[in-house]
């Protein structure tokens, strides 16, 4: 039995698995649970993604935060399945990344791994990584051979997570697997309509639909982005696409001010186009789309990835696993490989020289 944890870069919460994990078997998950992330911590762990004032303090303390909230959502776990801290092998605890330069060799997840394991009574892995990235990789994504482990099927498909930013994998028989990001998901989306609506996140991209794609402004936005460009393997997260980002592209364009919800619209279409050019670029052949993460809730965005890759979209939960349990099984997973002393490293994925055990290990 493991226990996966995950607070993904929409820094919306915690959602968390307790999953009964064996080697070459479908994983089958006992509980989940999933913790709304208290808004001071929020606020604070969105601020760390930019330098500041006494941020080194401000790091710990938030990191401490985090592994109570961690060890809160591990509780909830155990309860929800009579279970007690020593019938889990460990808990994998991926931490809140706040800044991810594999181009300049480091990448920075906020957690307190020694904290959560004497909060819970269970060994914690963390830390996943920086040991790819060590070896020369991207260290992202790290969700690929999870998925090819649990949704590698006879036909071409691809297995979308739509998290604050969006990644891919790509599954074929007989090919390696292959994955990377392809740029923002919900970064953008849910920054604009906390500015304007004051609202945490575009409910079903309802605001998203009252607005218009302005077709000069999506150009500009993708041709004025060098990543997007770039060949995998490639990563990204909130360094590069952030509210500055989207400000310093808006100030540059010409003409009156685009509506806000105008925005919003072309924001969507940018999620939808920007996935779309990767997998038809990468692997034209795919017949499959499956969605996980949260942005798999917003039916809007759903529809504009249909719309986009002329293809058949459909969550997670069609191949039996729930989008919003993805990312948190996927860390159970990474957490039993590391035990297991499995390579969970794909230099096909990110780059590195060769596969690497990824995690590093604090005892109960």
């Amino acid at each position: 039995l493991y226990i996966g944890l995950m607070s993904g870069t929409s820094v919306d919460g915690v959602d968390g698995v307790l999953a009964r994990l064996a080697h070459g078997q479908p994983p089958q998950v006992l509980a989940s649970a999933s913790l709304d992330m208290p808004a001071a911590l929020r606020a604070e762990l969105l601020a760390l993604n930019q330098s500041g004032a006494d941020e080194l303090a401000r790091a710990a303390l938030a990191a401490n935060a985090l592994a109570r909230l961690y060890a809160d959502t591990a509780a909830r776990l155990l309860d929800a399945s009579g279970l007690a801290p020593r019938d889990v092998i460990a808990i994998g605890a991926h931490g809140q990344t706040v800044r991810h330069r594999p181009d300049s060799g480091y990448t920075v997840q906020l957690n307190a791994p020694a904290l959560l394991a004497e909060l819970s009574g269970i060994d914690v892995v963390a830390d996943f990584r920086s040991r790819d990235v060590a070896a020369g990789g991207q260290g992202a994504p790290l969700v690929p051979p999870f998925h090819a482990a649990i949704f590698g099927a006879p036909q071409a498909r691809a297995v979308l997570n739509l998290g604050g930013i969006a990644n891919v994998t790509l599954l074929a028989p007989g090919a390696p697997v292959r994955g990377f990001d392809t740029g923002p998901a919900n970064v953008l989306l849910d920054g604009w309509c906390q500015r304007h609506l004051n609202q945490p996140f575009d409910a079903d991209g309802r605001w998203a639909a009252s607005g218009k794609v302005l077709a000069p402004l999506l150009e500009a936005l993708i041709a004025g982005e060098p990543w997007f460009a770039l060949p995998p393997p490639k990563s990204t997260g909130r360094d590069l696409f952030n509210m500055r980002w989207l400000d310093d592209r808006l100030a540059a364009c010409d003409g009156p001010r685009p509506a806000p919800e105008d925005v919003q619209a072309t924001l969507q279409r940018l999620t939808a186009r920007t996935v779309a050019n990767a997998i038809d670029a990468a692997a034209a052949g795919v017949t499959e789309i499956y969605v996980c993460g949260g942005g798999a809730r917003n039916g809007a965005l759903m529809r504009e990835l249909a719309y986009c890759l002329q293809r058949p979209v459909h969550p997670t939960d069609a191949l039996g696993v729930p989008a919003q349990q993805v990312e948190a099984l996927a860390f159970a997973w990474l957490a039993h490989s590391f035990t297991e002393r499995r390579p969970a490293g794909l230099p096909d994925v990110t780059g590195a020289r060769a596969p690497r055990i990824l995690g590093a290990l604090y005892p109960a």
